[in-house]
């Protein structure tokens, strides 16, 4: 249950419900108004990452989730399990990004941005090495996506777990 009360959305400014536009009814959007005009600045940054990206929609979602996955972050990695199945990854790489998991089905490059969502996650900082074979692999823009999505992740981790959103019943949206 959460720790605060969902925010009463009548009462939420226009310029944030303007932003949900048609995005499902999560909980998550009903606990941010909380914090005011920050919550407006959530939604722009979050959309862009997730729809203005030119970084390929399933390892965008290999970062998520592994964000997620490290973050204990239950509600990220549920909504994000349903997101990277809709761009087109498996249950099988789903579960190799677990903690620990055999990661054997993950291409090369899968596992090096899950090594590398790691690293940030972990030291905040990639290793010159590490910084230069991404570089290699990505444009400019994509290498700045990946970085902006992990450190978004995590925020968006703390979030969800700090105020305990709960996950909405199963059939509350499609």
């Amino acid at each position: 249950m959460a720790r605060i009360p969902y925010f009463d959305m009548t009462q939420a400014p226009p310029a944030y419900t303007e932003l949900l536009g048609q995005r499902p009814p999560l909980n998550l959007y009903r606990m941010l108004p909380h914090a005011g005009p920050a919550a407006v600045g959530f939604l722009k940054l979050g959309g862009a990452l997730l729809r203005e990206n030119e970084l390929d929609a399933q390892l965008r979602e290999i970062a998520i989730l592994r964000v997620g996955i490290l973050s204990k972050a239950s509600y990220e990695v549920h909504q994000h399990k349903r997101v990277a199945r809709s761009v087109g990854l498996d249950d099988a790489k789903i579960a190799a990004l677990e903690v620990g998991a055999d990661t054997a089905v993950l291409s090369p490059m899968e596992r090096e941005v899950m090594a590398f969502t790691d690293q940030l996650f972990h030291h905040v900082k990639a290793p010159d090495a590490m910084f230069e074979a991404m570089r290699a692999r990505l444009s400019a823009r994509a290498l700045s996506e990946l970085v902006l999505t992990v450190g978004f992740y995590m925020m968006v981790s703390r979030f969800l777990e700090n105020f305990e959103v709960d996950i909405e019943p199963p059939g509350t949206f499609a």
